[in-house]
């Protein structure tokens, strides 16, 4: 694959003060092809365009919403503009450490998968120790996933996610906002395809570090849950 393209998709809300340095290392990080970085701004209120707009354009694509739409939909935009052989899904924040794609890579360059779900919850490497609960509805979504797809994830609701492309492509992206976790993972349990998990490190941010997500999310993802197993193609 020493011709491939890796597209790394990043949705943006409200991410001005990370976005610099997660770009810079997205950038920095070594993988054994070329690097197509998407960057979906999804109608952020602080300064993020403006950071966006200062960033080096080389190999680099930006698509602003004009309108708020959540994170599924920034992929889907990001999905729409990707034309890399693997598309990566990278978080804006500094939760998840780009250091890792290699790592996230090597199932596919070995050819043993098509998909490589990056978990929170296995392997040795460094977690921030932060919120019970919210592990505790991860790891219940994540359960209830795995009985109606009939797949033993660890970690569904994992931002790391990669995919061969002609395998995300076959999935049309209906959820605008963190739904659409526990929509393309139940999708993929319909196709095909050869799903592996790999441990990762986890740098958790606190609220008051401008973490997003919320119990609402988690009724959302329940509600995807049942529905993209049981009423939907």
């Amino acid at each position: 694959m020493d011709n491939s393209k890796l597209t790394i998709i990043i949705p943006v809300f409200n991410e001005a003060e990370t976005l610099k340095e997660i770009i810079a290392q997205v950038i920095a990080v070594e993988v054994p092809f070329e690097k197509e970085i998407i960057i979906i701004d999804d109608a952020s209120t602080d300064d993020s365009r403006s950071v966006i707009e200062k960033l080096p354009h080389d190999n680099v694509k930006t698509f602003y919403h004009q309108t708020n739409q959540g994170k599924g939909a920034a992929i889907r935009s990001g999905l729409s503009l990707a034309t890399g052989d693997i598309v990566l899904i990278q978080d804006a924040d500094l939760e998840y450490n780009p250091n890792e794609y290699p790592k996230l890579l090597q199932p596919i360059l070995e050819k043993k998968a098509d998909v490589v779900y990056g978990s929170r919850f296995v392997g040795s490497d460094a977690h921030r120790v932060l919120f019970f609960w919210h592990m505790v509805g991860n790891k219940f979504l994540t359960l209830l996933s795995n009985m109606l797809t009939n797949l033993n994830l660890t970690d569904m609701e994992t931002c790391y996610k990669v995919f061969r492309k002609e395998i995300i492509s076959q999935i049309r992206i209906e959820e605008n906002r963190f739904g659409f976790e526990p929509e393309i993972t139940a999708k993929l349990s319909r196709l095909d395809c050869r799903i592996y998990e790999v441990g990762i490190s986890y740098s958790g941010r606190t609220y008051s570090e401008g973490k997003k997500i919320g119990w609402r999310d988690g009724v959302s993802a329940l509600r995807s849950i049942i529905k993209y197993r049981f009423f939907s193609k």
